[in-house]
């Protein structure tokens, strides 16, 4: 069984429209406005304005009525549902798995966490007063599943409750069946037969009840007293690769910054270590005093679990880091997570595992980015334009892939386009080029090998789109300064026709 802590703010887009428009004055009952169905109605209401009698979904004009002093203000429901997702970016610092409960609500499974801060209450008053501090005020409940939370949450009589593990029955009886996030009309309809309480519909075989009021009132009983299972959907997938450390005071310099960095990584490391396992990408996180986090996220070319060397990776980025007033929190999640087993190195090698060509590989992709650092493959075509494919730098081939001809070597520079050459002297049909001018320079030809007779691909296609003029003759050629090109002929011989010659690429 789980731990479930729900937060629930009852004005959340209050709150959250005060947050982006502070004003001084309070004094006077403020309401948000929205239309539906052509009609202006309140969504939200603060404190003021509900003990001045208004109430959601009153018309605007009649609240404006009862209140004359009523201030007003468009509801901003995009928006308070961006905050929401940033909230929930933000309770990582307190679980890696938390869903949103939106409109104005989330979960974090705080299993196996709590004791982080001393227990489960002092997880409460921790968060409840970051939030406060925010402009947020929510009420807490933390049960052993979602439901009860969630109901604690909304119907509970004090802001923050605490079901112990397996009371959570006793906590639920008391509350009204709505609580059970029913449908409004079967909610309702058991109240009107007197069931005001859950603990009444506790009492009730289970047939009778799913028979009056339903399946899905027999599901919500059982999943919020545990006797069912309530699937959440993360805002991430949940993880176990995580690691957390908080600060007494917060930090701001860069060289802290780096320092943490490598902290927060040898305790995950040591995790990793541990269990066998390594990381390919990770995800660090530093959480402002400001409630902000600030991500940052590279990746290894191979599983590794090395905290220096990954501490090396985030140095260059730490730069584009605002502390603003200072980091209380920094986190760091592994993903793409696989066994990695324990290398010792062989008495004859001399190679350094610091100089090995994975670090490299890593420092000049999270450098340069993915998509600029990789390596060729050979592909199954004859034609050169497609007989390769990017393919990551680092990385072990499939048994079955094609290899490279070591009797046909390709250059390591292949044109996207052939360029032609102009002032070229053969003999045909045969002989390679003795000269050619290429970029208004003149080669000469002081060695030379082929032909190799390149044509179109036939049984990729139609066969009457296969023309003689397809075909190439290339040829490796050296000139008087040791460069070495790859060009080719192009079409059959025809007495009486000038060749035409393309240089297509340049070998290193």
């Amino acid at each position: 069984m789980g731990r479930i802590l729900c937060a629930w703010s009852p004005r959340w887009a209050i709150d959250n429209w005060r947050r982006r428009h502070p004003c001084d004055s309070q004094a006077k009952p403020f309401v948000l406005i929205d239309s539906v169905r052509g009609v202006r109605v309140l969504t939200a209401v603060d404190q003021v304005a509900a003990a001045a009698g208004l109430r959601l979904g009153q018309k605007a004009t009649d609240a404006m009525a009862l209140c004359p002093d009523l201030e007003t203000a468009p509801a901003e429901p995009e928006a308070d549902a961006q905050a929401l997702t940033e909230l929930s970016d933000w309770c990582v610092r307190f679980s890696p798995a938390v869903s949103p409960a939106a409109p104005d609500g989330l979960y974090l499974d705080v299993t196996g966490v709590a004791h982080l801060w001393g227990g489960e209450g002092r997880l409460l008053a921790d968060l409840r007063t970051r939030l406060a501090g925010n402009g947020l005020n929510v009420r807490l409940a933390l049960a052993d599943t979602p439901g009860a939370a969630w109901a604690l949450a909304h119907y509970g009589r004090e802001p923050e409750i605490i079901a112990p593990p397996g009371g959570q029955a006793a906590l639920l009886s008391p509350l009204p069946p709505a609580a059970l996030q029913l449908e409004p009309e079967t909610a309702t309809q058991i109240e009107r037969l007197g069931l005001r309480r859950i603990g009444q519909l506790i009492d009730i075989p289970r047939a009778p009840l799913a028979r009056r009021f339903g399946a899905q009132t027999l599901t919500r009983l059982d999943q919020a007293l545990g006797r069912g299972a309530e699937a959440l959907t993360w805002r991430r997938p949940p993880n176990p690769w995580f690691a957390r450390l908080a600060f007494a005071e917060p930090i701001s310099a860069p060289d802290d910054m780096a320092r943490v960095t490598f902290d927060v990584a040898a305790v995950l490391c040591a995790r990793l270590d541990t269990e066998g396992q390594g990381g390919r990408r990770f995800h660090l996180a530093f959480h402002g005093v400001d409630g902000r986090a600030r991500p940052l996220t590279v990746g290894l070319a191979l599983a590794g679990r090395d905290p220096a060397r990954i501490a090396k990776l985030f140095t260059p980025k730490l730069e584009t880091v605002d502390p603003g007033f200072g980091i209380e929190v920094v986190t760091l999640v592994a993903e793409d997570v696989e066994p990695l087993a324990g290398r010792q190195r062989r008495l004859d090698s001399l190679l350094d595992p610091d100089q090995s060509l994975a670090p490299l590989i890593d420092r000049l992709v999270n450098r340069l980015g993915p998509d600029r650092v990789w390596r060729n493959v050979p592909v199954a075509s004859h034609v050169p334009e497609l007989s390769s494919a990017p393919a990551p730098a680092l990385g072990v081939a499939a048994p079955d892939a094609p290899a490279w001809d070591p009797e046909q070597p390709r250059p390591l520079r292949l044109f996207r386009k052939p360029e032609r050459l102009e002032g070229v002297l053969a003999l045909t049909p045969d002989d390679p080029p003795r000269q050619f001018q290429w970029r208004r320079r003149t080669h000469r030809v002081r060695l030379a090998e082929g032909p190799e007779r390149i044509g179109a691909e036939w049984w990729r296609g139609p066969i009457e789109a296969v023309r003689t003029d397809q075909v190439r003759d290339y040829y490796r050629v050296e000139d008087q300064d040791g460069a070495r090109f790859w060009v080719f002929r192009e079409g059959l011989y025809t007495e009486g026709e000038p060749a035409r010659w393309w240089l297509h690429g340049v070998f290193g």
